[in-house]
This record gives C-alpha cells, structure tokens and sequence, in this order.
C-alpha cells in the first residue's frame, strides 16, 4: 500500500487486541492487490444499549489505480442477533475483500485486452523521483519492472505535479540504457479518496513498500 491506511476510532476504545485483528486485515487486502492507492477505516459504536443487532459500524473507504474507488461496510441490522466488535470489523473486511478481488480480475481481464491491441501501453506507480535532475522510475502493477522516464516525457508538462505513489498510465521504448517511459500520463494522485475518516489517528506518509 503506497500509503498508510489511515484508521478512525469513535467512541470505540482502541485495545491491542482490536489493533492486531485491523492490520491482520489489512495484510489481506494487501494480499489481493498490493497497489492500493489509499485505505481509511472507520470504526464506531453507534448505540450504547441495543435492544438488538450491534452497537457497532466499520466502514472501510478504498482506493485503486487509476480512479477506482471502493466502500466496504458492516452495519448488522436491528433484526440480526447481537454481533461483537471483532465480528462486525471482519464482516467488513471480508465484503473489502471480495470487491478488490472481483475488481483485479476486471484489471486483468482489460489488460490482457489491452496487451492485444497494444502491448505498450500499462499502468504503474511512481517509485522513485529525482525533481532537481528531472527524471523518476515508475514500476508496473505487477512489479515486474522498474522503469525510467524523463519529465519531457511526462504529458501536458505534469512532471511537477507527481509525486512517489502517484498513479501513471504510459508507453514504452527501448533506449540507449534499456526501456524507457514514453507519453507517462498521470492516471491518479496519492492519497485520493472518498468518505475520508473526520478524525485521523494514523498519518498517512507518503512512500511505497517494495
């Protein structure tokens, strides 16, 4: 993930116990797509007393490259029997996972389609960038491949607007040093999002796991 999930707690006492089940989770939304762009999570309790149900909501807000935007969440109804904290984060963690999955076969699948018209055109996220010397490396989604790029590549005189994460769709060609990026054009910025957590406790820093 290019950027640490950011993870709202309200009204809800954040223990160890909760904290290790989240990022046990996490780790497998990673799992099924390692190029996620941004992940907010909210957890709440939002009834003290519930005659029924669960007091308990998780809402988890994600998106992918290159403007993907997804929303997981658990939210047991009055009419179901009382479901505990843990039970409502997994229940919302495994809806996340099912839509990243039936999402990165839709990926594939365009891509194989789009490898067939033109082998030359895919995505990647920026990795590496060098402002002062003008140039970067971007890495295919499915980091086969590290590439170069030069920012007179870069379209509409974008270079100054990427940043490491940032989300590219371009062509390639072989250069004097090996491959290189050609017509890069930006696809996404870091951190995009929706539904976005009112309260952050954990910053999103800017970077990318290899």
């Amino acid at each position: 993930m290019k950027v640490a999930p950011e993870i709202t707690y309200r009204n809800v006492d954040k223990s160890d116990a909760l904290d290790n089940l989240v990022n046990e989770k996490i780790g497998k939304l990673e799992q099924v797509c390692d190029y996620i762009s941004s992940c907010h999570i909210a957890i709440e309790k939002i009834h003290d007393r519930p005659r029924s149900g669960s007091p308990y909501r998780v809402r988890i807000d994600i998106t992918v490259p290159p403007g993907h935007e997804l929303v997981a969440e658990s939210n047991p109804s009055d009419t179901n029997q009382y479901a505990p904290l843990d039970a409502v984060v997994r229940d919302a963690f495994k809806a996340a996972v099912q839509q990243l999955r039936k999402l990165s076969k839709r990926q594939q699948e365009s891509d194989k389609a789009k490898t067939h018209d033109d082998p030359q055109e895919s995505i990647a996220l920026v990795t590496k960038l060098f402002p002062d010397r003008g140039y970067g490396f971007i890495k295919t989604i499915d980091n086969a491949q590290e590439i170069y790029f030069h920012r007179n590549s870069v379209l509409h005189d974008d270079f100054d607007r990427i940043e490491i994460g940032t989300g590219v769709r371009f062509s390639v060609e072989e250069g004097e040093e090996g491959p290189q990026a050609t017509t890069v054009q930006i696809v996404n910025k870091p951190g995009a999002s929706v539904g976005k957590s009112e309260q952050t406790l954990i910053e999103p820093p800017l970077g990318w796991r290899e």
